[in-house]
């Protein structure tokens, strides 16, 4: 079986249309969106309406908790005070750009998704089994991965949420960051989902996508949201 997985759009419309281009060239039995809809970019509708008439199964990010329930808050973990004063705007902003019919798509989203295929089993979630907002670093301590596997409780895990991809064994078990669709952290501005080949053993290929990054960024300036978010954009530095 080949399933492609993808998240943390973050209402970047020319992105996400280039991704699902790609999707379509790579004939999966299923694609996954792993959440993160909206935030930092300046199209939530438009890319909450490209996910909702796709039928993509799709789970809820930390961020669309946050903007479908109108929280304030995205739960997400700031470094500095900038970025916090930063990430206040763009909470603010999205939550009042989104549709109330856009707001309770982002609040029926799924917790989790779990696929069988081959004797594997695939455990896909936003952050990590435990929280929708946890970061699983491919640096963290391994005992603290394998809790991470255990809460899962399959021998697949495929998560979002840090935007930085990557493919980790840790005995017979994997995990598997999808990066970025529209908020790239890996140090080039494409996008990247991730497809997983499942055969008697599994196969992870790490898609780049070029896309019209600049035109995205010059959207995120139109709208006044932090000149940061644009730059971001442009040096896919996140």
């Amino acid at each position: 079986m080949r399933i492609a997985v993808f998240s943390d759009i973050h209402a970047n419309i020319h992105a996400l249309r280039a991704v699902l281009e790609d999707i379509e060239t790579q004939h999966p039995e299923r694609t996954l969106c792993l959440g993160d809809l909206v935030g930092y970019g300046a199209f939530p509708n438009e890319v909450v309406e490209t996910i909702r008439e796709s039928g993509i199964p799709t789970i809820k990010g930390n961020y669309d908790d946050g903007v479908g329930y109108e929280r304030g808050d995205c739960g997400c973990a700031y470094k500095t005070q900038a970025d916090r004063e930063r990430g206040h705007e763009s909470i603010v902003w999205t939550t009042q750009a989104v549709t109330e019919q856009n707001k309770a798509f982002l609040r029926q989203l799924l917790p989790s998704i779990e696929l069988r295929s081959n004797g594997m089993t695939v455990k896909a979630v936003h952050g990590s089994p435990r929280r929708i907002n946890e970061y699983l670093f491919e640096d963290r301590p391994i005992a603290s991965l394998e809790k991470a596997l255990d809460a899962a409780g399959t021998n697949v895990m495929v998560c979002g949420h840090t935007h930085l991809p990557y493919h980790k064994v840790i005995g017979n078990r994997h995990i598997v960051n999808d990066g970025s669709v529209g908020k790239p952290k890996h140090g080039n501005p494409l996008a990247c989902y991730v497809i997983l080949e499942i055969s008697n053993t599994l196969r992870v290929h790490f898609r780049y996508v070029a896309y019209d990054y600049e035109a995205a960024a010059a959207a995120v300036e139109a709208v006044g949201l932090p000149q940061a978010f644009a730059e971001a954009l442009r040096t896919g530095t996140g």
